[in-house]
C-alpha cells in the first residue's frame, strides 16, 4: 500500500494548515536571503516536484497526518510513502529510489557507509521523528490487561511457555482467571526495526530465557508470521490466544500487556515511553547530524516503559538534486514543527518529541542543501 497524494488525515484543520504557512513563509524568507544555501531562493509556493518516502509501518498512521499537513501548503509537491517496513525503507534510500527512509532502527555501519556513497556530501541525517511504545497484544477472551515480566515475555515468544495458564503468566497476574488456551505467538515475515527494537529489549532484560542477538529479521522457528504491522494486528484479531508485538496506538480492541519496571508495572503510554527516551544516552561516534539513540531497556524508572520504538528519518544533508533538497527539507522541517508533531500525535497516538530533541533535528534540517 502506498499513501497517494490523494490520502487526507481527517484532523488536520485550517489552524493548523496557516500556522504551516506562516512558518514556512518565514524560513523562506530566511533562505532567500542566504544565497549561499543549496535551496537559497525556494520560497513555500515554488515547491514542486516529488517526494518519495519509504519504510517503517508503524509510522503509517502518523504520515497520512504529516502528509496532510505538508500537502495543504504545497499541493504541488507529488508526494508518495510505502510503508513496506524499515529494511526495505533503508534499502530504498540507499539505492536512490527513495529520497528518505522511515526506520525503525537506525543504520547499522554497513547501511551507514552505503548511504554516505549515496549521498552527495556525505553526510547522513538520522532524525527520531517517532516515538512509540511497542505493545504486547494479545487476543483472549475475557482478559483485556495483563501484567509480564521481561523472562515470561521473553518464554512466550521463545516457545518455552505455550498456554496462556502457564505458571509464570500465574505468578505475574495472582488475581487473574486465565484460561488454558493455546498460546499463538505472532512475528513480523519481513525485515522490520519493530522487530529489532523487540528483540533488544528481550536480549537485554530477559538475556536467560532469550538468548538471540537483537536483528530486524525473526531469528527463532515456529509460531506465526505476518507482513507488516497491519499483517500481524490482522493475524492476532483473528486468532483466539493469539499473541504479538505492535506500535501501541495499533491496538484496537486487543488486550495489552503492562510491563515489569523496577517494582511497578509500566503501562505502554506514549508518556511512558517519551520519558525512557529523554534519559537515554547518543549513540556514540556518529556524523554532526546523525542522532541515532541508545535506548536504556533495563531503566528502572517509574513512569517509563523500555520496550519503546523510536522511528527515524533518514536523509541526505546534501542532494544531487536541488527540487529533492528543497522538498525534504520542508516535509521534514513541517514534521519536526509543534504543529506536526501535535497532529501525528493526534492522528498516531505517538509521543511527541521534547523541545530538546527539537532543537537538536533543526540543527539537520536547516543543513539540508545541493551539493556543488
Amino acid at each position: 500500500m502506498k499513501l497517494s497524494t490523494k490520502t487526507r488525515a481527517a484532523g488536520v484543520t485550517a489552524a493548523l494548515a496557516t500556522s504551516l504557512v506562516l512558518s514556512a513563509c518565514g524560513a523562506s524568507n530566511e533562505e532567500t536571503s542566504d544565497t549561499g544555501s543549496g535551496g537559497g531562493d525556494s520560497t513555500a509556493a515554488e515547491l514542486s516536484g516529488s517526494l518519495v518516502g519509504a519504510g517503517a509501518s508503524s509510522q503509517q498512521s502518523a504520515m497520512e497526518a504529516w502528509q496532510a499537513g505538508f500537502q495543504g501548503v504545497y499541493p504541488d509537491v507529488q508526494f508518495s510513502y510505502d510503508p513496506a517496513g524499515s529494511g526495505a525503507g533503508r534499502e530504498q534510500f540507499i539505492e536512490g529510489r527513495a529520497d528518505f527512509a522511515g526506520s525503525d532502527a537506525a543504520l547499522d555501519e554497513e547501511e551507514l557507509t552505503a548511504a554516505s556513497e549515496r549521498c552527495a556530501g556525505g553526510e547522513v541525517f538520522e532524525l527520531p521523528n517517532y516515538i512509540s511504545p511497542i505493545a504486547v497484544l494479545f487476543n483472549l477472551e475475557g482478559v483485556d490487561s495483563l501484567n509480564l515480566t521481561p523472562a515470561t515475555i521473553a518464554g512466550i515468544f521463545a516457545g518455552t511457555i505455550t498456554t496462556w495458564n502457564d505458571p509464570a503468566i500465574a505468578a505475574d497476574n495472582p488475581d487473574a482467571t486465565l484460561p488454558s488456551t493455546a498460546i499463538t505467538p505472532v512475528h513480523r515475515a519481513d525485515d522490520s526495526g519493530t522487530t529489532d527494537n523487540f528483540t533488544d529489549y528481550l536480549f537485554q532484560a530477559a538475556p536467560d530465557v532469550w538468548t538471540s542477538e537483537p536483528d530486524g529479521v525473526w531469528p527463532l522457528e515456529g509460531g506465526e508470521s505476518a507482513q507488516g504491522t497491519s499483517g500481524v494486528v490482522e493475524v492476532v484479531t483473528s486468532t483466539d490466544g493469539a499473541v504479538t508485538y505492535a506500535d501501541a496506538s495499533r491496538a484496537g480492541e486487543l488486550g495489552v500487556a503492562s510491563v515489569a519496571v523496577g517494582g511497578e508495572f509500566a503501562a505502554p503510554t506514549p508518556e511512558a515511553a517519551a520519558a525512557v527516551v529523554e534519559n537515554s544516552p547518543a549513540v556514540e561516534g556518529r556524523g554532526e547530524y546523525d542522532f541515532a539513540i541508545e535506548v536504556n531497556r533495563l531503566t528502572e524508572g517509574s513512569g517509563e516503559y523500555p520496550i519503546v520504538l523510536v522511528s527515524y528519518h533518514v536523509g541526505c544533508i546534501e542532494y544531487d538534486d536541488k527540487e529533492k533538497a528543497d522538498n525534504v527539507k520542508a516535509f521534514m522541517n513541517y514534521v519536526i514543527s509543534a504543529d506536526g508533531q501535535a497532529t501525528a500525535a493526534e492522528n498516531a497516538g505517538n509521543a511527541e518529541i521534547s523541545d530538546s530533541l527539537r532543537e537538536q533535528a533543526q540543527t539537520a534540517v536547516d543543513a539540508i542543501t545541493t551539493a556543488g
